[in-house]
């Protein structure tokens, strides 16, 4: 695959001020020399690294396409570690695709999905955690999630992995020896220092793991779902959070058949609100598809807006549905329509939902709703992107297989079983860690990843 010299669109589709047509690979400089006609002085081939010439992009025939600045950066030091150029281009979807076209009739293949970066990973410029933190960059959501991203393609879940990894090849040593030359004196640790090594190993490996929730919340948003019976106000809510008429709001029970989801931004974490089907039995065949669909929504919530109608009171139906609601999630009360009934009790809710912290509001008249949104990003804001290291759920699942490897040591070792157990278990956290950083990772493992990729990084 290196080999190949590959080119593809390095900006976003639509319209803008420039575009750029990436060509990296053995031959890139050739392949751009074939297109690109500087305006004076020296052809490509014969630029420094990391330098920029203004020119045209032309036919074989030499008929212009567009003008363009070509920046050259010579391997090992340049993303990919290969020979790269890249054509800098007006934005327009034409040109950049003209460009593209070119590019390609003159010696490059069209890139695959991610192979730039896989390039990066396979010549050492990157290892895999900084190439999925290129991804997390991306897609980031918020400046929380884009400082969580930067700080793992800057290496520290690397090099968080690297101290595990040598601290566990160091007790591999210290045993593979001693079983291995059983009669020479060497200076081998005892078994009391290697449960202290799989002790320490254990809680990094734990401390890695605490990030990994955190970090899909960044990634991907926390899920707050607003909840309760038909005609208590869920809809007026979502349109008061989000700013806009998005949900339909009548005075008729039932009207929210589906789910109907919106992003805000609330302690620096990116919230998907869902606004659900009231919650009630009903012969209503379509509203029945509804409610279905909030308890799916429910199941896999982060945070619920537990909603009740202060002016009709807390009633049993609403006790009886919060008493089903899943376990796992966070919960806040919401006492919505306080304006009608400034008497509402919100210990009486409170007290419904286990001591979690319940707002009054009112969607009506905007009361309560600045409580309601502080209270939100208080949750949100559990969710530290301070901490060092925000894993995946690919990463994670790497880190727990080696996790269950060091406790297996553990047991070994306290049942007093043979050094070969152990360093068998030790070698398999060594695998699963590995993994992570991809120095263990399979042909099959980088596919699917770097098919996440979009076409052009």
């Amino acid at each position: 695959m290196g080999e190949e010299t590959i080119a593809a669109i390095a900006t976003g589709a639509g319209e803008g001020g420039i575009g750029i047509v990436r060509i990296s690979g053995a031959d890139a400089l050739q392949v751009a020399e074939r297109i690109f006609r500087p305006r004076r002085g020296r052809p490509l081939g014969c630029r420094r690294s990391h330098t920029v010439t203004y020119g045209w992009v032309v036919t074989p025939g030499g008929d212009r396409i567009d003008e363009a600045l070509a920046l050259v950066m010579r391997g090992p030091h340049s993303y990919t570690g290969e020979d790269v150029v890249e054509l800098q281009c007006h934005g327009g979807q034409l040109a950049v695709r003209r460009v593209l076209e070119q590019a390609l009739q003159a010696g490059a293949r069209l890139a695959e999905p991610g192979e730039f970066t896989r390039r990066a990973f396979l010549n050492g410029r990157l290892d895999l955690s900084q190439a999925e933190a290129v991804v997390d960059l991306i897609r980031a959501k918020t400046d929380r999630a884009m400082a969580a991203a930067v700080a793992h393609l800057g290496g520290s879940l690397r090099q968080a992995v690297g101290r595990i990894r040598e601290r566990l090849m160091e007790m591999m040593a210290h045993l593979e020896a001693d079983i291995d030359f059983p009669e020479l004196e060497l200076e081998v640790q005892t078994r009391e220092e290697v449960a202290a090594g799989c002790g320490w190993c254990l809680a990094e490996v734990e401390r890695l793991l605490s990030g990994a929730r955190t970090g899909r919340i960044l990634r991907e948003g926390l899920r707050a779902v607003l909840a309760g019976r038909p005609n208590v106000g869920k809809s007026s809510l979502l349109n008061r959070l989000v700013r806009e008429n998005r949900a339909i709001v009548t005075p008729i029970p039932g009207t929210t058949r589906d789910v109907i989801a919106e992003w805000v931004e609330l302690g620096g974490v990116p919230v998907q609100l869902f606004d659900t089907a009231g919650l009630r039995p009903t012969d209503d065949p379509v509203e029945r598809i509804g409610v279905a669909r909030t308890h799916e929504a429910l199941a896999q919530a982060h945070l619920v807006l537990v909603v009740v109608d202060a002016a009709a009171g807390l009633g049993p139906e609403d006790r009886e549905w919060i008493s089903q609601l899943p376990q796992g999630a966070a919960r806040v009360g919401v006492a919505n329509k306080i304006d009608l009934n400034p008497a509402f009790e919100l210990s009486a809710l409170r007290e419904a939902l286990g001591g979690a912290p319940v707002v009054g509001v009112s969607a009506e008249t905007g009361e309560g709703l600045d409580a309601l949104e502080a209270e939100v990003a208080r949750v949100a804001g559990a969710f530290d992107a301070s901490e060092e290291l925000l894993v995946n759920a690919r990463q994670a699942e790497a880190i727990r297989r080696a996790r269950n490897h060091l406790r297996d040591a553990q047991a070994t070792l306290e049942s007093g079983l043979g050094d070969e157990l152990v360093a068998i278990d030790l070698r398999a956290a060594w695998m699963a860690l590995g993994e992570v950083t991809g120095e263990t990772a399979g042909e099959e493992l980088l596919d699917q990843i770097f098919s996440r990729f979009c076409i052009g990084k």
